[in-house]
């Protein structure tokens, strides 16, 4: 992901820390929004789904705890990173930040350079939170463990050759789409290994013999899709 199509939601009642912080996330390239009151936030956070909320506590309205709480409740932010960035560093004001489902704390005054050092920190987490949830594709019924190379069938752990993997994943990575076998081949076995088109309807039968008939549909003349 390149910094021109990262959101970050910029959240203060003081203009001049929204232009400053702004003007110096901008020119890293980032896509900046800005909100001067927490009710202001939600909303539009709601709209704009960013990646990252640099979000400060004291505002009119309704504050920044109670705004990180409605946020964290918004269909799609589950992943947003939330960052409290705010002049007050009392112990007790960080606890509630992150009981109400803050990532970090920026503490204000902060040098630009270090601020943006920071940003580029929450957003590596932001990367590997969806790397991780990339790698592990959840359906009913059947997990599959890109990284580990692993189906679980209702709970049950069952191990794969490595084709046969790499099949599954494929057929699974957009459920209902089916691919083609030139794609299949092209995909699992690559250009410079020549197998023929029986090797797929094969690696299928096993497949459906380990997980069942029901995951993988046949469509004729054209090749499988992953059912769900």
């Amino acid at each position: 992901m390149d910094n021109g199509s990262i959101k970050i939601l910029l959240v203060d009642d003081e203009p001049d820390i929204l232009e400053i912080v702004g003007y110096h996330l901008k020119k890293e390239g980032y896509q900046v929004f800005k909100a001067s009151k927490g009710t202001e936030a939600v909303v539009n956070a709601k709209v704009i789904q960013p990646h990252l909320i640099l979000l400060d506590i004291m505002m009119p309205e309704m504050d920044g705890i109670e705004a990180c709480e409605k946020i964290r409740n918004i269909e799609g932010l589950e992943n947003v990173i939330i960052a409290f960035f705010t002049a007050r560093g009392e112990d007790y004001s960080q606890v509630a930040g992150f009981e109400a489902g803050a990532d970090d704390y920026i503490t204000k005054p902060v040098k630009p350079k270090v601020l943006v050092s920071k940003v580029r920190g929450l957003l590596r987490r932001l990367m590997s939170k969806e790397e991780k949830k990339e790698s592990i594709m959840i359906f009913d019924g059947i997990t599959i463990n890109k990284d580990q190379y692993y189906v679980e069938i209702d709970g049950k752990e069952i191990t794969l050759p490595r084709k046969e993997f790499e099949l599954l994943s494929l057929l699974a990575s957009v459920p209902n789409k089916v691919f083609n076998r030139e794609i299949i081949l092209k995909t699992v076995w690559g250009q410079d290994v020549v197998v023929g088109g029986r090797t797929i309807d094969v690696h299928i039968r096993k497949l459906r013999e380990k997980i069942g008939s029901e995951f993988i549909k046949t469509i004729k003349g054209v090749g499988y899709k992953f059912v769900v």
